[in-house]
């Protein structure tokens, strides 16, 4: 029974994948939805890319194995959203962009493009693959198949459904993951778990005071937390490329706000469900293995299988969003600029009368400085080639993914290396591009090498899971870019001019 219901799920993805196909009709809907995305859609799709594999089933084996502070790794995730919601989502949906990497070329201008996005491809992978690896985890323990054909049907489902429509489709599956997972967490697993262990006063008595205080983990590993998780969501590609979605920068901030503070409850159930599970099925050596273990101990066959098809739904929209996040950046920020391609400007219908309706032919995005004539063919071009372009991206990168997905060991691990390269290489760069007005290129790449090479170094000396990797790298890069910044000329005025219209359009 509880293998049918996930057929049932799978199947009903695929369908939604199918109506998505016939909503993207150009590049913009393909990519960002439109541009048009209202509150609810909104909610329930940044809520369902953020919340994947690592929140649910590493989220649940946190609170096995370190109690309610366990909570912390995805209580950390929704304080990055709603950060990143109030303070700068509304700035950010007015650029009208499709990458984090074109936000750096039109603050700093020309020269930071491809590795910023070379960095930002390396983590949208890795957040994939972590999904893919939590997902087929349920598959193994579902259908009884080995590891290697687990990823390849989990991960062929994503990419069939994700390919189809791009991100309408991955908006309509997310916006039904997301009504799924928020039943099957809160509203079955939860109370069903808390009862089985005696319920919530008997569990609380019953565990030591580490496990039941919300810092027993201790600041040092919470910090690292905030310092890896809350500041990666600030700047990751597939959270920007869900705020593009917005259809008005109000959206991108309240929308967000509610997304973010169900994923501060969603930390709490998966910690509370890891403590009860502690009761449920002890003795469990490896953490991710307790999701699917306190399924099968605790619920009925029809009620087991909505759960494991909430938490494919938590991994599956998040595996969707990081591919295309990886196949958009790739492609925008480092195959055409490397080819230099003439058509890599985000083009609109407003735009197809100007270079750029802000910036004119000069555009720090205008690749050379297209021609009108250019554009209007990119534009016309748009709604067969481009599409099916970005196709061929998105399946390869997909492909990636699942070799990816068969040889990494820990959803944890992967997720840790993916936030650690992120936040050292260009959480600096980035921010400072917001706030620090003397900022400029030379910094921009002093602090992305810095920063990133100063944490690949730690990791592989000291560990992954080191605290000082996150540490060290932002120092490097905040060192980097400042100094960077300092000794040489400031960016060119007519480029900040034309960052500055940009905004305040």
């Amino acid at each position: 029974m509880d293998s049918l219901v996930v057929i049932i799920y799978l199947a009903a993805m695929v369908g939604f994948g199918i109506w998505g196909r016939y909503k993207a009709k150009n590049q913009d809907d393909f990519l960002v939805a439109g541009r048009r995305l209202g509150g609810w859609l909104y909610t329930g799709t940044m809520s369902a890319v953020v919340l994947g594999g690592a929140s649910t089933i590493g989220g649940v084996g946190l609170g096995y194995t370190s109690g309610l502070s366990g909570m912390w790794l995805v209580f950390s995730i929704g304080l990055g959203i709603i950060a990143l919601s109030l303070f700068f989502a509304p700035r950010i949906q007015k650029l009208e962009i499709y990458t984090v990497s074109q936000m750096l070329e039109l603050r700093y201008g020309k020269g930071s493009r491809l590795v910023s996005g070379a960095i930002m491809t390396a983590y949208g992978l890795m957040i994939s693959t972590t999904s893919t690896v939590a997902y087929a985890t349920i598959f193994h323990a579902l259908f009884d198949i080995n590891k290697f054909w687990s990823v390849l049907i989990g991960g062929g489902i994503v990419i069939l459904y994700s390919m189809l429509g791009g991100m309408w489709s991955i908006t309509l599956t997310d916006f039904v993951q997301f009504f799924i997972q928020t039943i099957g967490i809160f509203l079955i697993m939860l109370p069903i778990v808390l009862s089985k262990s005696g319920g919530i006063g008997e569990l609380f008595s019953s565990l030591p005071a580490e496990q039941t205080s919300p810092v027993g983990i201790g600041w040092q590993a919470i910090l690292g937390y905030i310092l890896i998780y809350t500041l990666g969501l600030l700047i990751g590609q597939d959270i920007w490329q869900r705020v593009f979605t917005a259809r008005s920068p109000g959206v991108a901030r309240w929308g967000g706000l509610s997304a973010g503070i169900y994923c501060l409850l969603y930390a709490v159930a998966g910690a509370l469900i890891g403590m009860a599970a502690t009761k449920i099925v002890p003795g469990i050596e490896v953490q991710d293995d307790v999701f699917v273990a306190v399924v099968d101990a605790a619920m009925s066959p029809l009620l087991g299988g909505f759960v494991l098809a909430a938490a494919l739904a938590a991994m599956m929209s998040t595996a969707s969003g990081s591919l295309m996040a990886a196949a958009t950046v790739c492609r925008q920020d480092i195959v055409e600029p490397l080819l230099a391609r003439k058509d890599i400007v985000p083009v609109t219908a407003e735009s197809a009368g100007d270079a750029d309706p802000v910036h004119g032919d000069d555009s720090p995005l205008s690749s050379g400085g297209a021609t009108k004539s250019t554009l209007v063919k990119s534009l016309v071009r748009e709604t067969g080639d481009e599409i099916r372009d970005s196709r061929i991206y998105l399946i390869g990168l997909g492909v990636v993914t699942l070799i990816l997905a068969m040889i990494m060991p820990s959803v944890v691990e992967a997720l840790t290396v993916a936030y650690n390269l992120l936040v050292a290489g260009l959480f600096i760069p980035i921010l400072g591009g917001l706030i620090f007005k003397r900022g400029n290129i030379i910094g921009v790449m002093a602090g992305m090498i810095l920063g990133s090479l100063t944490t690949i170094v730690i990791m592989i000396t000291m560990g992954i899971y080191s605290n000082e990797a996150i540490y060290l790298g932002l120092i490097a890069s905040l060192l980097g870019y400042v100094i960077g910044s300092l000794v040489s000329k400031p960016t060119p005025p007519e480029v900040m001019a034309a960052w500055k219209e940009r905004l305040n359009r």
